[in-house]
């Protein structure tokens, strides 16, 4: 999937997206970003979805109003009326795409597009992953999806008592993602998978064992992220069998900007193994570095000026992240601009403070506080000199 054109879908009134390597979705709170985001998952995954819903003896049927709220969560089909049209890659994507395939022609498990959800954390409960059927029906399938794949992966021996969770090895995962987790949210600590009982994951420091409710707020947020990272990071330092895609809704809950940094370089890590990325924020610390790397595209600097942007120190594990990032990826970022409720999806990837548009120039509002706080402050400086 190249591009998606979409009308008249939920509160969406118009969305016309290119997809880079790295996509961002920004706009205010019920604009319809997750919305989309699920759609491209819809769109690209349905064989899949309807044989996993299937396999946890749920119905997908002959009906795609229920489909719709199978998919998206009990009370969503409306989302999808008489007016909604969805092209992908110029191709029209009709509702009755929803509907199950001929017998005989499923893709059985093949999956493109791999779906971190914003209520992430939602996903351990009490400090382990939950089952697919464990959710109410009103939770959409990439929640219910994303804590199965978690927990089976997890099951799957990933952890045990002998090896942490985290921090993994250097020929396991990349020693300079492990050190930036360290600093800015672990902290030294180690998590541990204990199985005395019933398995859960801990975090221990300074000789102290915490259960999941004990960490940190931003401890709790990250650690479904990182797993999801880990997840998508095999040690052949490839992508992960069929997937493409990967959808993040939200990274930054709960983080310190130094912790959203090391998020970013988590991110560019999986485009350096091939993976186009999409995220959903509402956090001026991603828009800040699509602007830096747009500018430093442009202006053809090397990776070098990459290290120097994330305080990195040159070496041979740092110069790998960064390897060809500047000259082979591209980074579009897109704005959900709500007026009266309906939504108009804009391409503000140049965000170019001296443009004419607001929604470029203040970044889709992620800057509009700093600029005019700027402003004012300077008037103030001035009137008083």
């Amino acid at each position: 999937m190249q591009n998606i054109k979409v009308k008249s879908l939920g509160p969406i009134e118009e969305a016309d997206i290119t997809f880079g390597d790295l996509t961002f979705f920004i706009g205010p709170q019920a604009s319809g970003k997750s919305l989309l985001l699920q759609m491209i998952k819809l769109a690209a995954d349905k064989p899949y979805i309807a044989n996993r819903v299937k396999n946890y003896s749920y119905v997908w049927g002959t009906n795609e109003d229920d489909n719709l709220e199978r998919f998206f969560g009990e009370g969503t089909a409306g989302i999808w009326n008489k007016r909604t049209a969805i092209k992908i890659d110029d191709v029209p994507y009709h509702k009755n795409s929803l509907l199950p395939n001929k017998p005989g022609s499923e893709t059985g498990d093949k999956e493109t597009v791999f779906y971190i959800p914003a209520q992430r954390v939602v996903c351990l409960n009490y400090g382990w992953p939950r089952f697919f059927s464990d959710f109410e029906d009103s939770a959409p399938f990439v929640l219910r999806d994303f804590s199965e794949t978690l927990r089976k992966y997890l099951d799957m021996g990933f952890g045990h008592r002998q090896s942490p969770v985290f921090p993994q090895s250097p020929e396991r995962v990349n020693g300079r993602l492990t050190d930036s987790f360290n600093e800015s949210i672990f902290r030294g600590a180690e998590i541990m998978v204990e199985a005395d009982i019933k398995k859960r994951l801990k975090l221990n420091i300074n000789n102290v064992s915490l259960p999941f409710m004990a960490w940190s707020t931003g401890q709790k947020e990250s650690m479904p992220l990182l797993m999801g990272f880990y997840y998508l990071s095999p040690k052949s330092k490839g992508r992960r069998a069929d997937f493409d895609m990967v959808i993040i809704e939200e990274p930054e809950m709960g983080l310190h900007p130094e912790a959203i940094k090391s998020v970013i370089l988590q991110i560019i890590e999986l485009m350096s193994r091939g993976y186009r990325v999409i995220v959903s924020t509402h956090s001026p610390v991603f828009m800040e570095f699509a602007w830096a790397f747009n500018i430093l595209k442009e202006a053809k600097a090397d990776d070098e000026a990459l290290l120097e942007l994330f305080n990195l120190h040159k070496d041979t594990t740092n110069e790998a992240l960064f390897k060809g990032v500047l000259n082979e990826k591209t980074v579009n970022t897109y704005f959900f601009d709500n007026v009266d409720f309906k939504v108009t999806v804009k391409n503000i990837s140049g965000l170019d403070a001296g443009d004419a548009d607001p929604a470029v120039a203040e970044w889709g509002g992620l800057s509009s506080f700093a600029s005019k706080a700027n402003d004012i402050v300077a008037t103030i400086a001035a009137n008083n000199g």
